[in-house]
């Protein structure tokens, strides 16, 4: 249920309709400049496409805001481009369209949490976490004399993700991936 609420009551983190589509508050700011009108200044993130958006509009502007809330749920499965979370408090299952998990998909592992946002009891995205650990399924042999210079090498992770890591790393490792650049951090 959307509530209508003025600027000055819009706060981060809130999530509002913002020309038909729903957009997540990164920073709402009211600013008064001498001799001008006060007006609002908002950084919004669309939850459709992902883009930040900046948004200057007058003070006695009115939005609806939407109850928002976020779970950790644990990846169970996928089946058929429908991909299954468990809640580990109360053991409720969900079942999510490929289209709500986006490209987290090459980061889900069974067994792990993630933080999912739903809107009006509906899911709209996982919140990926800053890193995650997955296990390296194929690696290449390391080659004598490569390891003279900082030489890397593509592995493949549990999920089908390829990486590039240090010629050490072996099938069964561990490693901690970050799921903004892709970029390998180190064993866990």
């Amino acid at each position: 249920m959307a509530i209508p609420t003025p600027i000055n009551r819009i706060s981060r983190g809130n999530t509002i309709l913002y020309n038909g589509d729903m957009h997540q508050v990164l920073e709402c700011v009211i600013r008064t400049p001498p001799n001008n009108a006060a007006f609002a200044q908002m950084e919004l993130r669309s939850l459709v496409s992902g883009r930040a958006l900046p948004v200057r509009c007058s003070t006695k502007e009115v939005f609806d805001v939407l109850e928002s809330r976020a779970k950790n749920l644990e990846f169970s499965y996928e089946n058929q481009g429908e991909y299954f979370f468990i809640d580990p408090n109360n053991y409720d299952q969900f079942e999510f369209r490929k289209e709500v998990v986006g490209d987290a998909m090459s980061f889900l592992v069974t067994g792990q949490t993630y933080e999912v946002l739903f809107i009006e009891d509906n899911p709209v995205r996982i919140n990926l976490p800053p890193s995650v650990v997955m296990k390296v399924i194929e690696a290449p042999e390391a080659i004598k004399g490569n390891s003279v210079s900082n030489v890397g090498k593509e592995v493949i992770l549990e999920t089908g993700l390829k990486v590039t890591a240090p010629m050490f790393i072996k099938p069964g490792d561990l490693l901690k991936i970050n799921t903004t650049d892709l970029s390998y951090q180190g064993r866990a």
